[in-house]
């Protein structure tokens, strides 16, 4: 597993713009149901603005027990989904579609409860359901921007990218703010315009935010993109930028220790992973932290972050979230039950069919030795131009394994060109492997002189 889980930026972007769109719940809705009971001292301003999540969560309960209100319940529900934002606790999603559910049941039509409940379905990664909610939350309040992220989001893990992207440039033509923005960038990202999504991104943080753990997270996006790239440095410097905004950061710890990594420092990445991975035990943090463990020799210690990842997806599969695909990509990466693994990553892309899960399959294929597949499926991976080095290094090895050594050494080439350490597990792997190709193709060359 790489620096970037499946689908991570789409969906933590989801819940930036509810929380976003919440600001409009004190005064400038564009919607009518946003009447209140009146024992809801709680205003929804405090609730995104406010630094104590835990006390406006308390005080929310507390109103709710006092009086029901539809409106109580959707704002209770989203402070459930950020709750599960920044903590990495699966069972607060539990707790969202509950209350949620119960705002829909006081009011059937609630639109703030509907586009909440696509959210939840897009943090679970039922997809479909998302769109649906989406949709039906358009009927209610068609001018909502945030709403539009929600159906653009669904669309886009769906592998619609020309509908997703018309649902993104809707949204920002109704709310140029930080969530339309940010979702901007990961579009321009997908298609390989890494400063078109650089660009986008520096005004999602000149929008800013109504939580400071908002503002912080897009400049650990920021880090990842100039990461990915290979400017070291610069990530570096948002991740650093980001821990500045909020101390202890788990996202921006784990990118400090993905820059320590690929310095070479594994003492220094194993203890900015620990810290991330203590803060938040998400299983991108715990599965990284395994693979420094076993680069520095502490397979004990590795075996143990890897059994980790399984209690991780079982607690998080219990509240309702699928994460077959996270678990395929790490299986594929650890080559561990292979068969398995790859019926799974198969089910995800016929549920699923976008880039990412293409290069999942064409990854675990890979893996299991099924070259000539693994070639089709990498094509629709990187159908829309994407320059994500681990993309790149899947392509170049699935090329060198059919003997395709022109495309493998351009592909692996672009590897070493963009971001030579970007993988703990596998940068090792590319180096090696660019070098055998590149003396194949040598070799050919002069024998063709010859």
């Amino acid at each position: 597993m790489t620096g970037r889980s499946v689908a991570a930026v789409a969906l933590g972007i989801a819940i930036l713009g509810l929380i976003a769109g919440l600001r409009s719940f004190a005064g400038d809705r564009d919607s009518d149901n946003s009447e209140v009971g009146s024992s809801t001292t709680v205003d929804v301003e405090t609730l995104v603005s406010g630094a104590d999540l835990d006390r406006t969560i308390a005080a929310l309960q507390g109103d709710l027990a006092e009086q029901e209100s539809a409106r109580g319940y959707s704002a209770l529900g989203v402070a459930y989904l950020q709750k599960a934002r920044e903590t990495g606790g699966p069972t607060y999603y539990s707790q969202a579609e509950d209350v949620l559910e119960r705002a829909l049941e006081l009011e059937p039509n609630n639109f703030d409860a509907t586009t909440s409940l696509g959210a939840l379905a897009l943090s679970r990664h039922e997809f479909e359901e998302a769109l649906s909610l989406g949709l039906q939350a358009k009927e209610l309040n068609p001018d909502s921007a945030h709403n539009y992220g929600v159906i653009g989001d669904a669309l886009l893990e769906l592998g619609r990218y020309d509908e997703a992207f018309a649902a993104f440039q809707t949204m920002v033509d109704l709310r140029p703010d930080l969530s339309s923005y940010a979702r901007v960038s990961y579009a321009r990202e997908l298609t390989g315009d890494i400063d078109g999504a650089v660009e986008a991104m520096k005004r999602a943080r000149e929008a800013g935010g109504p939580r400071a753990e908002n503002i912080a997270y897009t400049a650990v996006l920021l880090g990842n993109l100039h990461f990915n790239s290979g400017d070291v440095q610069q990530a570096e410097a948002e991740y650093e930028q980001a821990v500045r905004v909020l101390p202890d950061y788990p996202p921006a710890l784990a990118g400090l220790g993905r820059v320590a990594a690929a310095r070479g420092d594994l003492a220094g990445a194993i203890e900015h992973y620990e810290l991330a991975a203590s803060l938040n035990p998400l299983l991108e943090h715990v599965a990284v932290l395994g693979d420094l463990y076993a680069a520095a020799g502490r397979e004990a210690d590795a075996a143990r972050q890897y059994e980790l990842v399984e209690t991780i997806s079982a607690l998080a599969e219990t509240n309702g979230v699928d994460t077959d695909l996270e678990n395929a990509l790490f299986n594929a990466d650890h080559g561990i039950d292979l068969e398995e693994t790859l019926a799974e990553a198969r089910a995800e892309y016929t549920r699923r069919p976008g880039v990412l899960t293409a290069d999942v399959l064409a990854w675990t294929l890979y893996q299991s030795g099924q070259y000539a597949e693994a070639s089709e499926i990498i094509d629709q991976a990187l159908k829309l131009g994407s320059k994500d080095p681990l993309f790149l290094f899947h392509a170049g090895m699935i090329a060198y394994a059919n003997g395709d050594y022109a495309d493998a050494l351009a592909l692996l080439e672009a590897v070493a060109d963009t971001n030579p350490r970007f993988s703990v597990l596998f940068a090792d792997d590319a180096e090696r492997a660019l070098a055998e190709v590149s003396a194949i193709v040598r070799g050919g060359e002069s024998a063709q002189a010859g």
